[in-house]
């Protein structure tokens, strides 16, 4: 029976996943930064650790107890955070748990497993990023900044970990139906007032949740999909709105992806 550790449970993407390889016959740890959120109790084989991906010791810890438990199959790193805005009124806090949350967590948690894996000669880890990882929209260049960080670093990781038999993958969604969606830090300050309403408006128009974008399930089955796939193959795109916007932009370049963007979005 195959083990998967996945940060970021408590609920979205990160729940779904855990729900999905449950059903089909594996062990599952889950890790959150409270557990008090979790609502895993009815399941047998899914044990629950706590963990802030911000916290480097506190990674040490849950990848020990997680090992300690037997041999993980594959990492799933999850967890995020989003917040747009124009880069001049990020603030210094703003940057760190960007930064922290959607690019070094997964390092971190990546680097304290590549030990168990290369041990066994066998692994694989899975990273979810994201169509803002692929092309790119106004307001949201920090964010773009973590998730083309984690493409290309999963990219680049690959060389070294194949000689080892272990995997590096990346999942690309578009728009999920989730809390995440929700709760996504929105800054606006003058002169970028302006500019930012209409962009806003353009994207809650296209954001409709009751029929944009994918269930947090649908990607999911994407992920679950890589995990046993047996492909050697490094990214995938979830979701149509994924695939449709990352196509767009390999079909037409990538200087007339921004001016298409800024038409779309600014114009």
């Amino acid at each position: 029976m195959k083990t998967i550790f996945i940060t970021g449970t408590s609920s979205g993407l990160g729940k779904a996943a855990v729900h999905l390889f449950h059903n089909n016959g594996w062990n599952v740890i889950a890790t959150m930064r409270n557990i008090d959120k979790a609502d895993f109790a009815a399941l047998e084989r899914v044990t629950v650790l706590p963990l802030d991906i911000t916290e480097p010791k506190q990674i040490k810890t849950a990848v020990a107890k997680a090992i300690a438990l037997g041999n993980i199959d594959v990492v799933l790193n999850n967890e995020a955070y989003g917040a747009i805005g124009p880069l001049e009124s990020v603030t210094e806090d703003d940057l760190l748990k960007q930064t922290n949350t959607n690019l070094l967590g997964a390092i971190r948690v990546t680097q304290a497993f590549i030990p168990h894996f290369r041990e066994k000669r066998s692994g694989l880890f899975i990273n979810i990023t994201s169509i803002a990882g692929l092309t790119t929209f106004p307001f949201d260049s920090l964010y773009h900044a973590v998730k083309w960080g984690l493409h290309g670093w999963s990219e680049g990781l690959s060389y070294e970990l194949a000689p080892f038999g272990i995997g590096i993958k990346t999942v690309a969604p578009g728009f999920i139906r989730t809390e995440f969606a929700a709760n996504v830090t929105i800054t606006s300050a003058e002169p970028y007032k302006e500019l930012m309403d209409h962009y806003m408006k353009v994207v809650t128009g296209m954001m409709d949740p009751t029929n944009s974008g994918s269930t947090a399930e649908e990607i999911a089955q994407v992920v679950y999909n890589a995990a046993t796939d047996g492909k050697d193959q490094i990214h995938y795109t979830a979701g149509a709105d994924s695939k449709q916007m990352s196509d767009r932009r390999l079909e037409i370049g990538a200087e007339a992806s921004v001016k298409e963007m800024t038409g779309l979005f600014l114009g």
